[in-house]
């Protein structure tokens, strides 16, 4: 009897679903797949939550960090170019999805979700004809392992309309409800004492994704005296594995790099306005949030952060600088008027209202566990 048969019996029999979420290796892909369990988990507090990742993926941090179990599988990076791991790719498939297969009949899973990428391709795979399948696409050009994992999902489920995958249901994009529940003004004062901010300046959040973006880190922080001397504080993640020196000016707003923020919300409360990449993910949560932005699409890929940027820009929440052209120069003509100009920054805010799908995530999660016969 097949895998889909049994999840249906679990749930009649009124045990508890398994759900396994794959959406290892990068924040964007994992932060939507703990949205989404934590909103499978408020419609069904019985239910487990199982979270598939490879060793080297912030996974490792953020998913025990929110209470969810961690199942280690190999990832299958897929080459840009013909090289020479590109003949071994099938070795490497096959032994993913042994034990990815492993995994998913030792959980007892009843659905597996999946947000693309290295880790999601095997569980893909692994689950193809014995587990139902729910692909969730944030991007609007589709990934790889979704267009594999869309040609035999029960359920697709995509951040925007156009996404070029059968079946696909628009939902928007799971977000924390610390983010879509964020109220900025009344956190403000809170948000800025945390990071050791000046309470009552023009502040700009800047950061580059979780590892950080060398070309707007070296703009922002070449920037720190026009900044200072504009009276505008910032607030800069530059990634773990990168180092930011920034002159101090005395009788300035504070300028204030990070490694790393665990506390998005807080940041994101912060701030005036923020200068960042433009992730789906990213730009999701920067709207959500009604933070006027300035866009640096990463220059590599298919173009994704562009399009994933551009509605925010037509509807006059965002700017949008290709990445070469940003300078030291740049920033001090494009963001700093931007950042201290109050009413401008009132209407980009409000721009951004009912941009996206606050709901995303309980969204998705009924339609997992329909999938799930829960």
């Amino acid at each position: 009897m097949s895998k889909p048969v049994k999840g249906t019996e679990r749930s009649a029999a009124g045990k508890a679903p398994t759900v396994v979420v794959a959406g290892g290796g990068t924040a964007g892909h994992i932060e939507p797949a703990l949205a989404l369990a934590d909103a499978v988990r408020r419609l069904r507090p019985d239910a487990k939550v199982v979270a598939l990742g490879t060793e080297r993926g912030l996974e490792n941090t953020l998913v025990p960090a929110r209470g969810y179990e961690l199942e280690l599988i190999p990832p299958v990076p897929m080459p840009r170019k013909p090289t020479p791991e590109l003949l071994r790719l099938p070795l490497k498939v096959r032994d993913a999805v042994k034990r990815t297969r492993a995994v998913l009949e030792r959980v007892g899973a009843d659905v597996v979700v999946g947000f693309g990428g290295y880790v999601a391709l095997p569980a893909y795979l692994a689950a193809r004809g014995r587990t139902p399948i729910v692909v969730h696409e944030a991007n609007k050009s589709a990934g790889l392992a979704n267009r594999v994992g869309a040609r035999f999902a029960a359920r697709v489920a995509v951040a925007v309309p156009g996404t070029p995958l059968p079946k696909a249901e628009v939902v928007g994009i799971p977000l924390r409800r610390s983010i879509t529940s964020l109220d900025r003004a009344a956190l403000r004062a809170e948000a800025r004492a945390h990071f050791g901010l000046d309470p009552d300046v023009p502040t700009l959040l800047v950061f580059g994704g979780s590892q950080g973006a060398r070309s707007i880190n070296a703009a922002v922080s070449g920037a720190a005296k026009e900044l200072a001397d504009a009276g505008v504080g910032v607030l800069h993640a530059h990634g773990p594995k990168n180092t930011l020196v920034v002159q101090e000016f005395p009788g300035k707003p504070f300028y204030v790099p990070v490694p790393y923020l665990e506390r998005m919300d807080l940041a994101y409360a912060a701030a005036d306005a923020v200068v960042c990449r433009s992730g789906a993910m990213t730009v999701a949560e920067v709207s959500a949030v009604g933070l006027p932005a300035v866009f640096v699409p990463l220059p590599y890929g298919n173009g994704e952060q562009a399009g994933n940027a551009q509605p925010a820009v037509d509807a006059g929440a965002a700017l949008m600088v290709v990445d070469a052209e940003l300078s030291p120069a740049k920033v001090a003509d494009l963001v700093i008027p931007l950042v201290t100009d109050a009413d401008r920054i009132a209407k980009m805010s409000a721009s951004a209202v009912g941009m996206g799908h606050r709901e995303a995530d309980e969204t998705l999660a009924k339609i997992v566990l329909e999938a799930a016969g829960a």
